[in-house]
């Protein structure tokens, strides 16, 4: 061991423990004070800065679509009251029992809607009683009530509205369409609303016993009811479609002044094609890839916008009393048209 080494270091204690308190000692009784000891000045750390949250729909599709970003999210110290949202599906020319309507009701039924409504053609070929659970039932028994077919359980309330199109005027004068379903009024073209959403569901067929004019009962009975409406939306629907680019073109018996009587959005079927189309300051769609044959496109008509016809799908539409959010997507999930309706 280095004695030395350990000898100077016990005597350097020693010094510490007698030499620390005189000093002290003579410094008190000599009145002299210790300098003040500097302030610690903390540098304040920069409160994290949130970085804003954009929501954007990203459409997957070769057609033209329109993106609307929703607004910057809030702060967490900010209170905000939950805007009510509404889903509904719309489904058209569906009714084949075939896979491609298998797989658009899947689709619908992943979204989890309020309800569905149709733009028409619900029971392929004519409309007979023979086939109508088997091409509705089967595949949407669970929105419909009362449903008295044999492939389930119905639901509670009504939550499927269809709508008349040609091939259910087939058989027996649309009565076996007339027997399956419990809509309201006479049946065959009447109104409901669910929340802040008016719809007015019309029979464009020419068969129609109150006309299917701008001048007929049927146009009379529109007017008037949506002149008292009070709710945000006046959502339209029927089948043959007022304007179109696919093959059966325009119907021009159901061109009636929408716009004029208040109309926010208008949807049809009757061709097997979807597409978006603006005039008079309104969109008017056409939705009839819901399972039949898919036709082909001939001249595009005035305010025609997106196109599609390569496959099968549904419409979404997310509601709210300002805005509707609509959304075409085929059955394999891609977003073919995105856009937004401002109230």
């Amino acid at each position: 061991m280095n004695t030395d080494f350990y000898t100077s270091r016990i005597g350097s204690t020693v010094l510490h423990r007698v030499a620390l308190p005189l000093l002290v000692l003579v410094l008190i009784l000599t009145g002299c004070n210790l300098p003040p000891t500097p302030p610690v000045t903390a540098t304040p750390t920069p409160e994290p800065t949130a970085s804003p949250t954009f929501l954007t729909p990203s459409p997957s599709s070769t057609a033209e679509t329109t993106a609307t970003s929703s607004p910057t999210s809030p702060s967490p110290t900010q209170t905000e009251t939950p805007i009510p949202v509404l889903r509904f599906a719309v489904i058209g020319d569906y009714g084949t029992g075939g896979q491609p309507e298998a797989d658009v009701a899947d689709l619908v039924k992943s979204w989890n809607p309020d309800l569905v409504i149709t733009t028409g053609d619900n029971n392929y070929p004519a409309g007979s009683a023979e086939t109508i659970d088997e091409y509705v039932g089967q595949f949407y028994h669970e929105f419909i009530h009362p449903y008295n077919g044999q492939y389930g359980e119905g639901a509670e309330i009504n939550r499927f509205f269809p709508s008349l199109g040609n091939h259910d005027w087939d058989s027996q004068s649309a009565q076996p369409y007339l027997n399956y379903f419990t809509l309201p009024d006479n049946e065959r073209y009447y109104e409901f609303t669910w929340g802040f959403l008016h719809f007015f569901v019309l029979d464009s067929d020419s068969r129609e016993p109150d006309g299917v004019g701008s001048s007929s009962i049927q146009a009379s009975w529109l007017q008037e009811r949506l002149a008292a409406s009070t709710e945000p939306w006046n959502i339209v629907y029927f089948h043959h479609a007022p304007y179109s680019s696919a093959i059966h073109g325009p119907t021009d018996w159901m061109q009636w002044p929408f716009a004029e009587w208040g109309v926010d959005l208008v949807m049809a079927g009757h061709d097997h094609a979807y597409e978006r189309i603006e005039l008079d300051g309104i969109v008017y769609l056409v939705n009839g890839l819901g399972g039949a044959n898919i036709y082909p496109f001939g001249v595009p008509v005035e305010g025609s916008l997106v196109r599609y016809n390569d496959d099968y799908g549904a419409l979404l539409v997310e509601a709210n009393p300002a805005s509707l959010m609509i959304l075409f997507v085929n059955r394999s999930g891609e977003s073919i048209d995105v856009f937004e309706i401002i109230g």
